[in-house]
């Protein structure tokens, strides 16, 4: 069979999800033709000779791009079987269908996708289910990154200096142990969490040097999940390549909890750590069901500060509880604790995305504000009570887009979301500061958002 498998957008990050499905396949002696329409874009006559056509969705934002590109591929390509797989796949299932999709895989799929494959090629397509989530755990193959677009297409780590970095990215766990009520993998992994065994990253880390990479991303949800396992990984990372560096996200109760291991992995080469912060509001954070309050973050900070290690953390800052005193005093804390460098501007722009199968729908509160469900965002829309919130939120997105268009500092970005938000409360703008030149933190090119 001729499969083509495509990526649409994984945070300017080289997919793992195309090169992990491709080494299972290409295994079994199957044609696999790669393309990640971050980069590049497939021929028609490609896909006009494709069997099966797999997207691959691990985020929001492709699982709309897909919504586009599946009719469109419907229409290249009449015969082809059309497949969607990854975390948003079956969270979306029924409306992906109704584009025009044959099957839809979660959970570990690499298993399940080589079992379609070989069904299909048997002529056994009635035998496989439609909508599969598999949890078993997988021996897990070397991702094949050969004919991916090269490394240099991709994000770059940037350093204080400005000094630019190739960045290769690998995942050594999947899945989570915890439940987030706004968290897109709650609804697949359902507080279940999957190791990655030691050698299959180090010789995805090992490729990816090969290839150039000076710093690795790891895509876990929450690195510090298996504490024993990444503990042994950053240790065995170093000693065979001294000089990369790499960065990691993990929860701040687990930064917390695991406090001792923030040494070694400032010693092994952690530039930055990503925390889904979320809120500086209690109340919010316990309808999140985060695990963290505020106190907590501030105390995270305090610590990373002490052992001069650098903290990115996330936000969402505009949810039906966000009011503009509340942000106000988001800008003016991040201000304060010397962190809006360690932000990136879009952080300042997020607004709660309330998904298919989203827990947070358990709450009355919620399922009271929220519409019918929304094909075309794949979300259960809502409104601010108070709309000067959701026209701040609007402004707010408009300065970062103009800021980050016209190459602003994240510090002039910063400045220009305080003016619309002095706007919005009928206040004057704060004086303008003296501002850096260049960042003071690393971070990387692609900021994270979903």
């Amino acid at each position: 069979m001729q499969i083509v498998l495509i990526g649409l957008y994984e945070l300017g990050r080289q997919p793992f999800g195309l090169a992990s499905p491709a080494a299972w396949l290409r295994e079994r002696g199957h044609r696999v033709l790669c393309f990640d329409l971050a980069v590049q874009r497939p021929g028609t006559d490609e896909l006009r000779r494709a069997d099966l056509v797999a997207f691959h969705l691990p985020m929001h934002t492709a699982t709309r791009m897909a919504c586009v590109l599946i009719p469109e591929c419907r229409r290249i390509n009449p015969r082809a079987l059309l497949c969607c797989y990854g975390l948003y796949a079956p969270l979306n299932a029924a409306h992906l269908r109704s584009l025009g999709a044959d099957y839809i895989l979660g959970g570990e799929f690499e298993g399940a996708l080589v079992e379609l494959v070989e069904a299909l090629a048997r002529g056994e397509r009635k035998a496989v289910p439609a909508v599969q989530v598999p949890m078993d755990r997988l021996a897990f193959r070397i991702p094949d990154r050969s004919t991916l677009p090269p490394l240099e297409r991709y994000a770059r780590l940037v350093l204080p200096g400005g000094e630019q970095r190739l960045v290769g990215y690998t995942e050594a766990s999947r899945g989570c142990k915890h439940r987030c009520r706004h968290c897109p993998v709650v609804p697949v992994y359902n507080g279940r969490f999957r190791v990655v065994p030691l050698e299959v990253v180090l010789e995805d880390i090992r490729r990816q040097v090969d290839a150039g990479a000076q710093h690795i991303t790891f895509g876990d949800p929450d690195f510090l999940n298996g504490p024993g396992h990444a503990l042994k990984l950053v240790q065995r990372l170093h000693a065979e390549f001294p000089t990369l560096t790499y960065d990691i996200t993990a929860k701040v109760e687990h930064l917390l909890q695991h406090a001792a291991l923030l040494p070694v992995l400032h010693d092994t080469g952690c530039l930055f750590v990503t925390t889904a912060v979320e809120s500086l509001d209690n109340a919010v954070l316990a309808r999140l069901e985060k695990g963290h309050t505020r106190e907590d973050f501030f105390r995270l900070v305090e610590l990373f500060g002490r052992l001069n290690m650098v903290l990115h953390p996330t936000f969402i800052p505009f949810t039906p509880w966000t009011t503009l005193e509340s942000y106000a005093e988001l800008l003016d804390t991040l201000e304060r604790l010397e962190l809006v460098e360690h932000v990136a501007p879009v952080q300042l722009t997020l607004r709660l995305l309330i998904p298919a199968g989203s827990r947070l729908l358990e709450l009355e509160e919620v399922r009271s504000l929220v519409g019918p469900f929304d094909p075309e965002s794949l979300t259960y829309p809502w409104q601010h009570s108070d709309e000067r919130v959701d026209w701040l939120q609007q402004q707010v997105v408009q300065a970062v887009e103009s800021g980050v268009a016209a190459g602003a500092s994240r510090r002039e970005i910063f400045a220009s979301v305080q003016a619309r938000l002095a706007a919005a409360l009928g206040r004057p703008a704060p004086a303008p500061r003296m501002m850096p030149a260049r960042c003071t933190v690393p971070y990387l090119t692609e900021p994270w958002y979903c």
